[in-house]
This record gives C-alpha cells, sequence and structure tokens, in this order.
C-alpha cells in the first residue's frame, strides 16, 4: 500500500444542451466525486476537451450546431481517445449503431436509471485508469485504505480503525473533494432512521483524527463549519 500512487479525481465532461439535464448531470457527477466540466454543445465541448483534458465525455446527441455524433467523429479523427459516452432521447437499434460506429464507446438511453450511469461511467473510467487506482486503493495524499483488505495506513504507519471508523474513512475518500453533510453521513453509514441529531459521527471522527494524526501528521479529515465534512491530502 505505501506504494500506491495519489488518487486524483476524474474529471467528466458533461456536453448536454438542455440546461436543467446538464445542472442534474452535474450535481449527481460531483456527489460522486468526480470534477465536472460543462458546455452546452459541440463546439463548446470541443474547447472544454482542448482546456481542460477530461478523462471521460459524457456527450447528449441531439444538440444545435455540432451535435454528438459529429463531435465524436471529429475526436476520432485526430486521433483523440478519450472515452465518450453517448446519451440520446432514441432508443432505436439504428440510432445505437451511428452512435457507435461515430466512435462513441457506449451509449445510453434517456430517461435513464442513475445507477446504470454512475456504473457505466465507472466502467470506461477503469480502462485509462493508472495501475494502482485499478488496485482498488483508496488514497489522500500519504493516506491509505484498502478496501478489499479493510486496511490503512498513514506514511506506512498502520491505522487500528474500528469498522464504523474504517466505513466513515472509506465514505469520504471515496467523496474526496466534496463536503459530505452530517444527513448524507448518517444516511449512508447508519441508515434512514438514525437520529441525525445524535453527536456518535462527531465522535467517531475525533477518533479518526485522533489516529490519522499521531506523531504530529497534518489533518486530513476536515470540518466544513455549518456544512459537513471532507478530507483534503496533507
Amino acid at each position: 500500500m505505501t506504494d500506491a500512487i495519489t488518487a486524483h479525481r476524474r474529471t467528466v465532461l458533461v456536453v448536454e444542451d438542455d440546461p436543467g439535464v446538464r445542472s442534474t448531470l452535474d450535481q449527481l457527477l460531483r456527489f460522486e466525486g468526480y470534477r465536472v466540466v460543462q458546455a452546452a454543445d459541440g463546439v463548446q465541448g470541443l474547447a472544454a476537451l482542448d482546456r481542460e483534458e477530461p478523462d471521460l465525455a459524457l456527450v447528449d446527441v441531439v444538440m444545435p450546431g455540432l451535435d454528438g455524433l459529429s463531435l465524436c467523429r471529429t475526436l476520432r479523427r485526430r486521433g483523440d481517445r478519450l472515452p465518450v459516452l453517448v446519451l440520446t432521447a432514441r432508443d432505436q437499434v439504428g440510432d445505437r449503431v451511428a452512435g457507435l460506429d461515430a466512435g462513441a464507446d457506449d451509449y445510453l438511453a434517456k430517461p435513464f436509471a442513475t445507477e446504470e450511469l454512475l456504473a457505466r461511467i465507472r466502467a470506461l473510467l477503469r480502462r485509462t485508469e493508472p495501475e494502482a487506482a485499478r488496485s482498488g486503493l483508496l488514497t489522500a495524499g500519504d493516506l491509505v485504505l484498502d478496501p478489499a483488505s479493510r486496511g490503512a495506513e498513514r506514511a506506512g504507519r498502520p491505522l487500528d480503525l474500528t469498522k464504523t471508523e474504517f466505513d466513515v474513512l472509506e465514505l469520504l475518500l471515496t467523496h474526496q473533494g466534496t463536503v459530505l453533510t452530517r444527513s448524507q453521513i448518517y444516511e449512508r453509514i447508519w441508515g434512514f432512521d438514525f437520529d441525525t441529531t445524535s453527536r456518535s459521527l462527531d465522535v467517531y471522527i475525533g477518533y479518526l483524527r485522533r489516529k490519522t494524526e499521531e506523531g504530529g501528521a497534518a489533518r486530513v479529515v476536515h470540518t466544513v463549519r455549518n456544512v459537513g465534512y471532507t478530507v483534503r491530502p496533507a
């Protein structure tokens, strides 16, 4: 685990002309821990691709000006192998074939289930992940968690975490860069019916800080006043 490469937030470019859909996708992806770049049409999408160098593009087919299929063809003509997931209201076999022939890597018809969209994004990103990321390790600077073995360490020093401590830290690392509210953390860790006025979360955050900051190590679990908690590399 000590040889793990520091994790970085994957960037998703959302190219969608409908402001409502674009905003919904932006909120969803940010909550899942992605960095999101938005574009309202294909022309803006191409400009964003050059400027931001995203890890994946989520592209609507029907847009004014440069549509989604034309955007895909432009990318492939210039040799850009960026993973592209095409979104469209159409659900005919011919339309799906057209999208794939244009160079898209995957195709999802609207309306779609949120979990399916996220699963397809994860599948596409796995193809381009660094080897350390494919190992499943979660990192923030010198803090490393291995969800498979449920092991954790800080600067090579093993951390003796309880199940709940590990679960809370894993959740924060999974959404690194996003501030999770107390309600969101209670919902994910303890369930919908847990009393969010309880101070249990504060107690576990205190335990995590004590263990991760042992020996004078810099803080990685931060409080955002009146909002919640987040993890930031020291």
